[in-house]
Formats: structure tokens, C-alpha cells, sequence
């Protein structure tokens, strides 16, 4: 017996118990082992030589592993994804309090309580993707930025109202009272968008330019006069022989076309209540007639600034002062002003940067001989000839040839065609023209129209209607204007008419 217990010496003595009290401090790694058997040396060498070699490691570097996985060291973050990081706090947090840290100063609107509550899920989040654990505080931001902008939207019903077109006009306003002063009622009606045509009129009194102007944008023929967007004359004025429209009348139609309707031009009427009624002029003018003169040339040199279209109303062919006072008010015209909003001194020498309008030239009340083609041609050539110096629009973008209304003529019967336009009485329709069997008899021919040598009024009102509004657009000044920027150009071109140099210094050659 003692032989055998001098064979085995590991088995019992002195190691054995070494190693037995070893093993209840330490224990094997793998859970509880047997300490006896064939297996024995196997599993518990490895796992001894694994805590001999290296030098025995504190027990807290275990528990580091953990702070690691949610927040990487700052070394290994700024390889993956470098990024400016907020400024330190006072004491140096621990790796699970720096995203809370970004989250209070990054999310305002919540409380640090929902602010804690929320970064441990995102972070996990975060570090599962591969990403920052600071990347949903960014998402977070994003979406309280977001819910803070559509909380501070509009409200729906301001929303909806801007979004609706302005109300229907009724009835004409002012935009330039008696007195030429500027009214500010017509900004109401109108919008943010550039798709916009200004047409305009001039003429002599009593032509028939606001019945014209009620008939282009919002009236038909066969309604009653009274019922018109621009007032026309009354009966008791015509006899007395006055005027209905004073200064400039506005109106814009759901089509955002503006109609600008304007007092008659060298008007008499003007002048005869200028003189009864001993009304004090301005101090630059000295004279009355001068006054009235100087009036005309102000609206005239405006209407040639702000509008796309002026027409030129005359009731017989034709009147030579007319040409004059047209060109006049072309030299008074105040020049476009600069991209610079600078003053126009030296921006007008140019010509090429000018704006000038369409002038259509709309002989009214027209008889049937004017409808003749060889009459019609003259016509063509007068106007030419008068105005071939002129820098207007004058021809080019209306043509009666196009209409249908000379059939036989070709389109190059006339040699240069101008604006020109005729229209017959307005209640030539009701007229009998028909040729009378016995006095007092009917028609000779009842079931055949009568011919009048030209068109009915409403079918050449009705193409006169769409050339004028098939007409170019351009720009009226170096910039893309919208309607409530026209408004306020306009009244910019206004003042600087009233206040033109070139103006004032015709009124005073006159007086």
C-alpha cells in the first residue's frame, strides 16, 4: 500500500491539497467540473496555463466592456465618422451621459426626462446600424424643426383665402382722380402673378372710348348702357356737351387683363369748366389752356410707359392734331428705367433699351365707304406716312385682312398695313337699309339680310376683341413685373411724369 502511494505523489500529499484549495477560490471557467477522472487534465489544464501566462488582469475590466458598446472610445468615433462635437461640460461625463448631454441642448420644446427616455433606444439603434450613437439626436432635431414649422404655419382658412382670386369687379375705379392725383383702391383686385395685359385709350371727347372699353372687357352690345363697367354719356351731358370720364378709370377682368379708360385728351369741356368755375391752377401753369394741354401730354406719356396696348380712338379720317399731339407726348415720354433703379438721366439716350407700346388706331362710327377697299388702302398709306418716324408700334400686330371681313382681297393687297381697325355705328344693326317696295310698304326682299357693305357691329367687335387680346406681352420694363408690382411701377411713372423736366419745360415754351 505504501508502494502505490509513492507512485501516485499527485494524488495525495501536499500538491493535491494545493491544488484542491486552488480550485474552491478560483473555479474553472466553464462552470463546475468533476476533479476526478479521465478528462480531467484536459479541461482544467488549458484554463490554468490561460490564468498563469498572462499577468493576472483587474476584475473591473470586465465590467468596461459594457460602456463601450453604447458609446465607443472618442479615438475609434472620430475614424469611423468625425463630426464636430458640442463644447465639454464642466465635469467630465461618463460614455452613457454625453448623448444625453446633446440631446438636452439640441431638443428644446421637451423635458430632460423624455430626452433621457428616448437616447438609450436610439443609441442602441445607432450602434446596431453601424452608425454614431449620436446620429437619431440629429432625427430628433430634424423632427422637433419640423413639427415647430407646421405649428407656425399659416391658418388654413388665411391659407385658402390667399389662394382665391380677388373679388369680381363690378364697376370701374379710380386710379387718377380729377385733381391727377394717384388713388391706391385698385391694388386690392389685383395678384402675385405675371401673366397680365394693360390696355389703354386715347381720344378726342365724345369718340366713344369708354363704351369701347366697356364692350373689350366686360359688356356685350345688346345690354344697357347704364349697366356698364366704364360710364359712358349720359343724354342731358351729350346735349350740353360735356365729358363723363374725368382723370384715369381702372377695371381688370377675371382674364387679369387691365383696362385703363382715360379722360378725353385737348378736351374743351375741360377747359370751359376750368374757367366758370375760377378753379385755382397749379402755380407752374399760368394759363388754362395749358393746363388742359398739359394734362393730356401727362396721361398720354403714361399710358405709353405702363400699357401693352394703347388704342387711339377717332370717330372721321382724319385729324393731323391728333398726330401731333401723339408724337409730342412720344419726345415727353419719361425713359424705362435703369435694372439700377437709377435716375434716368442718361439711361434714355439708348434706344434700344426703350419700351414702346402697340397703338392701334380704331376709326369708330365708321361709314360704309370707309369699308371700301380702295379707301381702305389710303387709309393705310395716310397713317404710314404720318407716323414713319415714330418709334410706336404702330403696325404689324393687327390686320383686318385677317378677319374675314374683305373675303376677295389678298392678304398682300395692301402694300404696308398698319394698326388700323374700322367700326360701324353701334346701332347700325337696327337700321332699315332695305330697299321699300311701295311707300310705307315691308321689305322688298324679306328673307334675305341686307347689305350695308361691311360686317354686323358685334361680329367686328367680337374679332377686334380677340386681336387685341392675342397681342404680344412684353416686358414693360427691364424686369418681369407682376400685377401688384405694375401697380406700384405705375405709380412710380406717375410722379415722375408730373415731375418731368422735359414737361415742365414745354409747358413753358407754350405759355
Amino acid at each position: 500500500m505504501s508502494d502505490s502511494g509513492h507512485s501516485q505523489p499527485g494524488l495525495y500529499g501536499p500538491d493535491r491539497r494545493r491544488r484542491w484549495n486552488r480550485d474552491k477560490e478560483l473555479g474553472p471557467p466553464g462552470g463546475p467540473q468533476s476533479l476526478s477522472g479521465p478528462g480531467r487534465e484536459r479541461d482544467y489544464g488549458p484554463w490554468d496555463r490561460e490564468r498563469r501566462e498572462p499577468v493576472e488582469e483587474p476584475v473591473g475590466s470586465v465590467m468596461q466592456k459594457t460602456p463601450i458598446i453604447l458609446a465607443k472610445p472618442p479615438a475609434e468615433r472620430s475614424k469611423l465618422a468625425p463630426a464636430p462635437a458640442p463644447a465639454p461640460p464642466a465635469t467630465a461625463p461618463s460614455p452613457m451621459e454625453k448623448p444625453i448631454v446633446l440631446m438636452k441642448s439640441r431638443e428644446e420644446g421637451k423635458g430632460p426626462v423624455e430626452g433621457a427616455a428616448q437616447l438609450p433606444t436610439a443609441a442602441a439603434k445607432g450602434e446596431k446600424e453601424g452608425q454614431r450613437p449620436t446620429q437619431p439626436v440629429y432625427q430628433i432635431q430634424n423632427r422637433g424643426m419640423g413639427s415647430a414649422a407646421s405649428s407656425s404655419t399659416m391658418d388654413p382658412v388665411v391659407g385658402q383665402a390667399k389662394l382665391l382670386a380677388p373679388e369680381k369687379m363690378k364697376h370701374s375705379i379710380k386710379l387718377v382722380d380729377d385733381q391727377m392725383n394717384w388713388c391706391d383702391s385698385a391694388i386690392e383686385y389685383l395678384l402675385d402673378q405675371t401673366d397680365v395685359l394693360v390696355v389703354g385709350v386715347l381720344g378726342l371727347q365724345g369718340t366713344g372710348k369708354s363704351m369701347l372699353m366697356s364692350l373689350l372687357s366686360a359688356n356685350q352690345p345688346e345690354e344697357d348702357q347704364r349697366a356698364y363697367v366704364f360710364r359712358t354719356q349720359s343724354q342731358e351731358i351729350k346735349e350740353r356737351g360735356g365729358n363723363q370720364t374725368s382723370g384715369i378709370d381702372f377695371f381688370i377682368t377675371q382674364e387679369r387683363i387691365i383696362f385703363l379708360d382715360t379722360q378725353p385728351i385737348l378736351s374743351p369741356s375741360i377747359l370751359d369748366h376750368l374757367i366758370n368755375n375760377d378753379r385755382k391752377l397749379p402755380p407752374e401753369y399760368n394759363l388754362p389752356h395749358t393746363y388742359v394741354e398739359m394734362q393730356s401730354l401727362q396721361i398720354a406719356a403714361f399710358l405709353f410707359t405702363v400699357c401693352h396696348v394703347v388704342i387711339v380712338v377717332q370717330d372721321w379720317f382724319t385729324d393731323l392734331s391728333l398726330y401731333r399731339f401723339l408724337q409730342t407726348a412720344e419726345m415727353v415720354k419719361p425713359s424705362t428705367p435703369s435694372p439700377s433703379h437709377e435716375s434716368t438721366g442718361s439711361s434714355g439716350t439708348d434706344e434700344g433699351t426703350e419700351y414702346y407700346p402697340h397703338v392701334v388706331f380704331l376709326q369708330n362710327k365708321a361709314k360704309r365707304e370707309n369699308f371700301c377697299p380702295r379707301n381702305l388702302k389710303q387709309m393705310h398709306m395716310v397713317i404710314d406716312k404720318i407716323m414713319m418716324h415714330s418709334h410706336l408700334k404702330y403696325k404689324g400686330t393687327l390686320s383686318m385682312l385677317e378677319c374675314n371681313i374683305f373675303p376677295g382681297l389678298p392678304y398682300d393687297y395692301l402694300d404696308t398695313e398698319v394698326n388700323l381697325f374700322l367700326l360701324p355705328f353701334a346701332d347700325s344693326d337696327a337700321d332699315d337699309t332695305f330697299p321699300r317696295a311701295a311707300p310705307g310698304g315691308g321689305p322688298l326682299f324679306s328673307l334675305l339680310p341686307g347689305y350695308k357693305g361691311h360686317p354686323s357691329f358685334q361680329s367686328l367687335m367680337a374679332k377686334l376683341r380677340s386681336q387685341i387680346m392675342s397681342m404680344a406681352r412684353p416686358q414693360l420694363s427691364h424686369t418681369i413685373l407682376t400685377e401688384k408690382n405694375w401697380f406700384h411701377y405705375a405709380a412710380r411713372i406717375w410722379d415722375g411724369v408730373k415731375k418731368s423736366s422735359a414737361l415742365s419745360e414745354y409747358s413753358r415754351l407754350l405759355a
